[in-house]
C-alpha cells in the first residue's frame, strides 16, 4: 500500500539527459564562437561544435523516447499534462522573442541605415551593384541591388504555409472526434505542405541576386527566413514523429499532448512567417528593383 499512487502528480525517475543536453549545448555554442577564430583554432572548433550537435541531437532523441514512455504508460495524468502545456507556452514566448531579435535589428538597420562603403570591384558576387563603386553613405538597399519579388515565390509560401495551418487544424479536429485515418491524411498532407515549402525556400536562395554579408539587408534577410526555414524543419519532423506515432495507435482523443503541441509549434511558424513576409519581403523591398 505504502507504494501505491495517491496523488495526480508524476515522480520523474533520475535521467541523464538533461544534464548531457546542458553540457552538449555549452559544446556546440563554445565550438561556434571557436569557428569565428579559424587562424586560432583551425579544424578544433569544428570538431568541438560537431561533438556538441551529436550530443544535442541525441538528447532530443532519448529525452523525447523517454516522455513518450511515460504518457504510453498513465504518467500524463491532467495535471502533469496541464503543466506541460504551460512548459510549451514559455517555450514558444521563448521562440517569440527570438524572431523578435531578428525583426529589431531589420527594422533598426532600414529606418537607421549605417554609413558605409562598399567595394563592388572586391566582391566576388559581380553585377549586384550599378554605377560607381561606392554605396551612397545611409542607404538600407544599395542603389542598384535587386531584392526578390515579393509577389512571386515568396507568396507562393505563404498560400502554403496557410494550407498547412488549415491541415493540422482538419488533423487535430479529427482527433478530437476519433477519426484516426482523418488524422493521419491531415499529418500527412501539413508534412507535404512543409516539405513543399522548404523546398521552394531552398530554390528561392538559389535564384537571390544577392548573398549573405554583402550588407545589413542581406544580413538580416538571410538571418530571419533562414531561421524561419530551419523552424519549419524542426516543425516537420516534429509533425513526422506525431505521425508515426499516430500509426502506433499513441494518441486518444482525451490523451494527446504530443500532436497538440506540434500543433501549436506549427501555428507559430505560420504566424511568423506571415510577419516575416509583410515585414522583410514586402516593406523591407518596397521602392527596390526587383529581380
Amino acid at each position: 500500500m505504502a507504494g501505491n499512487v495517491n496523488h495526480d502528480y508524476h515522480i520523474l525517475e533520475p535521467d541523464i539527459w538533461p544534464i548531457v543536453g546542458s553540457f552538449s549545448a555549452l559544446t556546440f555554442t563554445s565550438g561556434m564562437v571557436l569557428s569565428f577564430y579559424p587562424d586560432l583554432f583551425g579544424t578544433a572548433s569544428s570538431i568541438v561544435m560537431w561533438a556538441g550537435l551529436a550530443g544535442l541531437l541525441a538528447t532530443f532523441f532519448f529525452w523525447f523516447r523517454n516522455v513518450t514512455i511515460e504518457a504510453q504508460q498513465g504518467d500524463h495524468t491532467p495535471v502533469v499534462q496541464l503543466h506541460m502545456r504551460y512548459g510549451m507556452i514559455l517555450f514558444i514566448a521563448s521562440e517569440v522573442m527570438f524572431f523578435v531579435g531578428w525583426f529589431w535589428s531589420f527594422f533598426d538597420f532600414a529606418l537607421f541605415p549605417a554609413p558605409l562603403t562598399y567595394d563592388a570591384a572586391a566582391d566576388a558576387t559581380t553585377n549586384l551593384f550599378l554605377g560607381d563603386n561606392t554605396i551612397t553613405k545611409g542607404e538600407f538597399i544599395p542603389t542598384g541591388m535587386e531584392v526578390l519579388d515579393p509577389f512571386s515565390l515568396p507568396l507562393l509560401n505563404t498560400l502554403i504555409l496557410l494550407c498547412s495551418g488549415t491541415t493540422v487544424t482538419w488533423a487535430h479536429h479529427a482527433l478530437i472526434h476519433g477519426d484516426r485515418e482523418g488524422l493521419k491524411q491531415g499529418l500527412w498532407a501539413t508534412i507535404g505542405l512543409g516539405v513543399l515549402f522548404s523546398g521552394i525556400q531552398a530554390y528561392e536562395y538559389g535564384l537571390a541576386p544577392f548573398g549573405f554579408g554583402g550588407n545589413t539587408y542581406s544580413s538580416a534577410f538571410y538571418m530571419a527566413t533562414g531561421f524561419h526555414g530551419f523552424h519549419v524543419l524542426i516543425g516537420t519532423i516534429f509533425l513526422a514523429v506525431c505521425l508515426y506515432r499516430a500509426y502506433l495507435g499513441h494518441f486518444t482523443q482525451r490523451q494527446h499532448f504530443g500532436f497538440e503541441a506540434a500543433a501549436w509549434y506549427w501555428h507559430f511558424v505560420d504566424v511568423v512567417w506571415l510577419f516575416l513576409f509583410v515585414a522583410i519581403y514586402v516593406w523591407g523591398g518596397w521602392g527596390a528593383v526587383y529581380h
